[in-house]
């Protein structure tokens, strides 16, 4: 009876959540609507690090040169292809996918700190790469390539503000973040999931088991990268512009710290990390525009100490303690308790 209550409100609120989505941006300015847009496009880059350091335990510092990569993919598409913005997120990821799964095979050699090393050289090197004479005339050089908003294609007004740029980006960014996010419940909730997750704590036992270890490793990597290769294609039409510098080296530290705020192993706490990303220096610079990055350091350090499990951690544990017990019969024993044990696990399955 308790699950079907919670399950009821489980749709109630869902469906509160998703009117508040679609009317939010026409309660406030543009700018705030950008900033949503960011914190969407951060969230489908930290779930996509949290795929492979979360649940398979491989450390990434180079998940940034993945976002260039896909940034650029979709700037060059549109800027010397005309491609509409949404055609370049398939070819983003595809072209991402291509380079994290390469990348997954020094990881089987590699483990731990060595594998983030080796990441950290990627997010040196690609920014360089982008700069490399002989591509510039796709690339852009050191100056990038600036690129166009996409236009509303309808005239549509709420609450007197009007369908603008961002506002018709933030229900495109919406739509494909909600469909990441499901692809990757589907993955990581079921027999991948739990063999990653094998992987990452018992990786003998798991080969033992007949997983195969180089294949999962270097498919968990190309996933890993064609969701962040999506997420820099959508930041590059977002902001409508692309340089090498714009991918620096703590791009992907900040994507890592995105995971570990949010909480390792989680889907829903790549919102949290997304957020904490876009919001916690704009927060700092205003406590003291002198040392806005000391700030940001004893902001990450407090929430360390709050949260070591993350967000996503925290708030399960709250949720867990508003639960109510199961309820209690006469005889003094639990409903579970009282309840016959069936000898099978659910669905009959093992």
């Amino acid at each position: 009876m308790n699950s079907t209550i919670d399950r009821k409100w489980m749709w109630i609120g869902g469906l509160v959540l998703l009117v508040v989505l679609l009317v939010l941006p026409f309660l406030v300015k543009n700018f705030r609507v950008f900033q949503f847009n960011m914190v969407m496009i951060y969230a489908i880059a930290v779930l996509g690090l949290n795929i492979l350091t979360g649940y398979n335990g491989q450390i990434s510092l180079g998940h940034g040169a993945f976002y260039a990569i896909g940034a650029y993919v979709a700037a060059i598409l549109m800027t010397h292809g005309g491609w509409p913005y949404w055609a370049t997120l398939p070819l983003a990821a595809l072209v991402c996918f291509g380079f994290g799964y390469l990348m997954g095979f020094p990881a089987l050699r590699l483990g731990g700190h060595y594998l983030a090393l080796a990441t950290f050289a990627l997010a040196l090197a690609v920014p360089q790469l982008l700069k490399y004479k002989a591509i510039e005339s796709w690339t852009g050089g050191v100056m990038g390539l600036v690129l166009n908003k996409p236009e509303p294609p309808i005239e549509f007004s709420m609450f007197g503000q009007p369908l603008s740029q961002d506002r018709w980006l933030y229900y495109v960014i919406l739509s494909v973040m909600l469909l990441m996010f499901l692809i990757a419940w589907r993955l990581l909730r079921g027999r991948v999931g739990r063999a990653l997750v094998a992987i990452r704590d018992h990786p003998i036992a798991a080969a033992a088991m007949g997983i195969n270890l180089p294949v999962f490793k270097s498919l968990t990597f190309g996933v890993s990268a064609a969701f962040t290769g999506v997420a820099g294609a959508l930041g590059a039409v977002a902001v409508a512009f692309v340089s090498p510098d714009s991918f620096t080296v703590f791009l992907s530290i900040t994507f890592l710290v995105g995971v570990v705020v949010g909480g390792l192993a989680s889907i829903h706490g790549a919102i949290f990390g997304a957020i904490f990303i876009q919001y916690v220096p704009h927060v700092a610079e205003e406590v003291s525009k002198s040392a806005p990055w000391a700030i940001y350091g004893i902001f990450l350090i407090v929430l360390m100490y709050v949260m070591p499990t993350g967000a996503a951690g925290l708030i399960d544990r709250v949720i867990g303690r508003f639960r109510r017990p199961a309820s209690v019969n006469s005889s003094g024993q639990s409903a579970t308790a009282a309840a016959p044990v069936s000898s099978h696990p659910a669905g009959g399955k093992l």
